[in-house]
């Protein structure tokens, strides 16, 4: 297994989605001094345009690498982004902030994990990254400190170099504790371009003259979104198929 040469700069895996959480996540990597090694994943979502977004988040902030890796979660089903269920719309912030939403695509952050853990191995990284946030009514089981601290002790006993070397692997969620709009003026701070992101859960894909996807304005990542936006007092540059979003 290929060692982290010390005079190296440090190695992490990102996880990267295209949304607006993950590319400042994988912002607050690079302004740490880490080598990024973004990974992204085919897991049987609905719309492919996320994937596209990664690729141009990847990009854009300076990923020494882009990789895409397949597990198709569809198999599974249980979720209204990989099965044919409704995407709920029009919910208030009080309704989105109770229980576990439809959304919810079962052990997605654990499987994901596991796979950039695998890479992190690979690669000689100790360090991975991900952009969950716990404050922003996600309901979320997967996106809580706990889990995260679960994870990181896993990866201490389920990893050769944990077990034989002693090696301890850190998660790192730089924007857990933050609410949308800090994440918006934050990601501004380090140059991330939204625009470039796709956080919608159900964008219209249908032609628009050359355009990247619609955001529907109405799921409840949009309606958080943009309220993160309006808090922060900046102006979304995505496009939206609602005139009013």
């Amino acid at each position: 297994m290929r060692a982290l040469n010390p005079t190296d700069p440090a190695r992490a895996v990102c996880l990267v989605s295209g949304g607006m959480d993950s590319a400042v996540a994988l912002a607050e990597a690079r302004a740490a001094g880490f080598e990024c090694h973004a990974l992204s994943f085919r897991y049987g979502q609905r719309h492919i345009v996320e994937l596209e977004a990664a690729a141009r988040v990847a990009r854009a902030l300076g990923a020494v690498e882009h990789r895409i890796v397949t597990v198709d979660l569809s198999a599974l089903g249980g979720s209204a982004l990989t099965d044919a269920i409704d995407v709920p719309k029009d919910r208030s912030e009080h309704a989105i902030g109770h229980g576990v939403p439809v959304t919810y695509v079962p052990a997605r952050n654990t499987v994901f994990l596991a796979v950039a853990l695998g890479w992190a191995e690979t690669l000689g990284a100790r360090e991975l990254f991900l952009g969950i946030n716990a404050l922003d009514y996600s309901g979320y089981p997967d996106c809580r400190p706990e889990f995260l601290h679960a994870f990181e002790e896993l990866a201490r006993v389920a990893t050769a170099v944990g077990t034989e070397q002693g090696a301890r692997f850190r998660v790192h969620a730089p924007l857990l504790k933050l609410s949308k709009a800090a994440i918006v003026s934050r990601g501004l701070e380090l140059g991330v371009d939204f625009g470039l992101t796709q956080t919608c859960y159900d964008p219209i894909v249908a032609d628009v003259g050359g355009e990247r996807a619609l955001a529907c304005g109405r799921c409840d990542a949009c309606v958080l979104r943009l309220k993160g936006f309006r808090d922060a007092g900046r102006r979304d540059p995505v496009r939206y198929a609602e005139a009013g979003a």
